[in-house]
C-alpha cells in the first residue's frame, strides 16, 4: 500500500527533489537576510547626509560650476 503521509516518498511525492528544494529555499532565505543587512548598514547612505558645503566643493572640483559661482555660493552658505 502506498503511503500518503510525511514519509520519504509521501506527501507530494517529491522524494529527492523535495530535499533539494528545501536546501534551495533556506539558501535563498540566508541570502535575503545577508542582502538586507548589507543594505541597511551600507556606507553609501552617508552621501545623502552631506553638508551643502561638501556638495559645493565636489561640484567645483568636478568642474560643474565656475570659481565665481563657487565663491558666491560659499558666501551665501556662510
Amino acid at each position: 500500500m502506498m503511503g500518503y503521509g510525511f514519509g520519504p516518498m509521501g506527501g507530494l511525492g517529491l522524494g529527492f527533489f523535495g530535499g533539494i528544494l528545501m536546501v534551495v529555499f533556506w539558501v535563498a532565505i540566508v541570502l535575503l537576510v545577508v542582502w538586507a543587512v548589507r543594505t541597511a548598514f551600507s556606507g553609501q547612505q552617508k552621501d545623502a547626509h552631506d553638508s551643502a558645503v561638501e556638495i559645493l566643493k565636489r561640484r567645483y572640483a568636478a568642474g560643474e560650476i565656475s570659481q565665481a559661482e563657487y565663491e558666491q555660493a560659499r558666501k551665501a552658505l556662510g
